[in-house]
């Protein structure tokens, strides 16, 4: 059930909109290493065998760009969104704010 303050289901509030993931990389990646300087974020990276996003830097560059950029580069379409946990414009819009607001803290530099 999803609230309607919020655009959050039940069990998305339970677990945080940190640990929400919005994309995610499957095995099908093929380590072409093109999409991990493509995110503003810094969200993807290296893992154990194929590249990984960090759902807590994810915002499929909300804030950034109008579309994922690693979406856009990846020759073979590996980067769907995670099928269990999705976020709203709203939410994306939030994690990027709270994000820039820590790589950049004073808005006069």
């Amino acid at each position: 059930m999803v609230d309607k303050k919020d655009g959050c289901s039940k069990s998305e509030q339970r677990v945080g909109l940190a640990s929400i993931m919005a994309l995610m990389i499957t095995d099908e990646c093929i380590n072409c290493d093109v999409c991990e300087p493509e995110c503003p974020n810094d969200a993807i990276y290296m893992g154990l065998e194929i590249y990984e996003i960090n759902p807590d830097k994810c915002t499929e560059c909300v804030g950034h760009f109008d579309a994922p950029q690693c979406r856009q580069v990846c020759p073979v379409d590996c980067i769907p969104l995670n099928p269990e946990f999705t976020e709203n414009q709203m939410q994306l819009m939030a994690k990027y704010q709270l994000l820039t607001a820590i790589i950049n803290p004073d808005p006069t530099e």
